[in-house]
């Protein structure tokens, strides 16, 4: 067989363990795809060296873990390789919480370490003398054939860890595979074991199958086996769901097709969930049927429906407020051609809702809705004119949020002669108000002039000046979008 590239870090490694009398080979994933001549995302050694002989070997370690993983500092450059992973080889009791091994031993050889593995893929070492493949479960077979099948009796080993069915998932999508018979049979009848998981892993697992080429395949297979119900189940409520006469999609098949393009323009993986997402609530605001159905207010529900999904599935406050803007203004209607046209006061409120950091990925979400809509055209023209103009805001810094202001709270507290507090802020967000709806008003001259006049309102006053002020934009909007949506058919 081909001779398999082992880098210098690895191979020095277990060079120093051979040296000191122990077994030591690299093992898993990164052999599995240096076979497949795919370059290994980290390189993982088993070794029957205990962690305190392994760590006496190497100074650079560090070892905080119940499970014999000791990992090594290397000084490479290559950050696949800055951090190898030592584990020394594990036998493993019984997975009660279907989780984690509530009991975990050392092993007396790599056969027995690899015997507890979960796919035969992944059951591989190598020994480096003379590149012998240590493979007792026939994983080169399976690779051959292009199969993820389980090692031994796949039941035992989806009720050992759960988590396993997300990895068979996400290992056959990244490689192109198929999941074997038995072991698809198996996920689907404990598919149900999935709710034992912690969220946080569910999450990262979920993450690395939409980041993938083949992200659309991902989600539909997860749904065939059963998967997705337990953790996405809002997903599911597309299937079967016509549209309207403007559409040729399910919402389903719609919303995957969205997620399918941003995979091929190998966009980031929060900009992959707002695609999948952004339809997430047409299920729920459907009304009538056939080809005159409509779905008002889905992008506002989506946007909750997001919150309520990425919260549950434990992200990150900054990355649920980022997708849930891009779900939420993902409709946004652009029109340069009517009475009706978007006015550059629409414009810049829709870059403070927004915000300025996600205009881009904004038009990327559009544009995957659009070619998920079967449009084959991404970027019409007037999304084009759409992006110059947003541009155009940006390059003249229009004001969009109070910082952009010509004035600022201690200009107020000097012109007012009061104490700082709440009511600096009221008065500069009545300021903004009137700057987005005219940015002529973004001068120290008129800034200044007006403030004394609102230092005579109450804090309330000032609160209720704010909403009727966005409450006129709002409807002034509301009738420009219908006018939109009647002439683009847009629901």
């Amino acid at each position: 067989m081909k001779k398999i590239a082992i880098p210098k870090e690895v191979s020095d490694i277990v060079h120093a363990l051979e040296g000191a009398s122990f077994e030591a080979y690299p093992v898993g994933g990164c052999v599995r795809d240096a076979l497949l001549e795919i370059e290994p995302k980290d390189w993982d050694i088993a070794t029957n060296a205990k962690p305190e002989e392994i760590r006496a070997i190497f100074p650079k370690t560090f070892y905080e873990n119940k499970f014999y993983t000791v990992t090594i500092q290397t000084n490479s450059n290559n950050n696949a390789l800055k951090e190898i992973e030592i584990t020394t080889f594990r036998s493993e009791g019984k997975y009660e919480d279907k989780r984690r091994p509530s009991d975990v031993k050392p092993a007396k050889s790599i056969e027995e370490d690899l015997s507890r593995r979960d796919f035969t893929v992944n059951a591989i070492a190598l020994k480096i003398q003379n590149y012998e493949i240590l493979d007792p479960f026939d994983g080169q077979k399976d690779i051959t054939a292009k199969l993820i099948r389980a090692v031994g009796n796949a039941n035992e080993r989806f009720e050992e860890d759960a988590l396993r069915m997300l990895r068979a998932v996400r290992i056959a999508i990244a490689l192109g595979f198929e999941i074997e018979k038995e072991t698809a049979s198996a996920i689907a009848h404990h598919a149900q074991l999935l709710k034992l998981i912690s969220k946080e892993r569910v999450r990262d697992e979920f993450i690395k199958i939409i980041s993938s080429d083949r992200a659309q395949k991902g989600i539909e297979l997860l749904n065939a086996l059963g998967l997705l119900k337990y953790f996405l189940p809002e997903i599911e409520e597309g299937i079967g769901i016509g549209q309207n006469k403007h559409h040729i999609y399910t919402v389903w098949e719609h919303n995957l097709r969205a997620l399918d393009y941003s995979a091929k323009e190998n966009y980031e993986p929060l900009i992959r969930l707002a695609a999948l997402f952004h339809d997430i609530a047409k299920p729920r605001s459907k009304r009538g049927d056939g080809h005159d159905s409509t779905f008002y207010g889905h992008d506002v529900l989506g946007a909750k429906m997001t919150i309520e999904v990425m919260e549950r599935l434990k992200f990150s406050r900054s990355e649920i407020e980022k997708v849930s803007k891009l779900v939420r203004w993902h409709l946004f209607n652009y029109d340069i051609d009517t009475d009706d046209a978007t006015t550059d006061s629409s414009i810049r409120r829709l870059i403070r809702n927004v915000g300025e950091e996600n205009i881009a990925d904004l038009v990327r979400v559009r544009i995957c809705d659009r070619i998920g809509s079967g449009v084959p055209k991404a970027i019409p023209y007037r999304l084009r004119h759409f992006q110059y103009r947003v541009e155009k805001v940006l390059r003249e810094k229009e004001a969009i949020k109070v910082t952009m202001l010509k004035i600022n709270g201690a200009d107020i507290i000097k012109l007012l002669g009061i104490k700082p507090g709440k009511k600096i802020g009221h008065i500069l967000n009545a300021l903004l108000e009137e700057a987005l709806d005219d940015s002529s008003k973004n001068t120290s001259e008129y800034l200044f002039m007006r403030v004394p006049e609102l230092g005579k309102l109450s804090e309330k006053e000032l609160i209720i000046l704010r909403k009727k002020a966005e409450e006129k934009s709002e409807r002034a909007e509301e009738g420009r979008q219908e006018g939109i949506k009647k002439k683009y058919h847009v629901t």
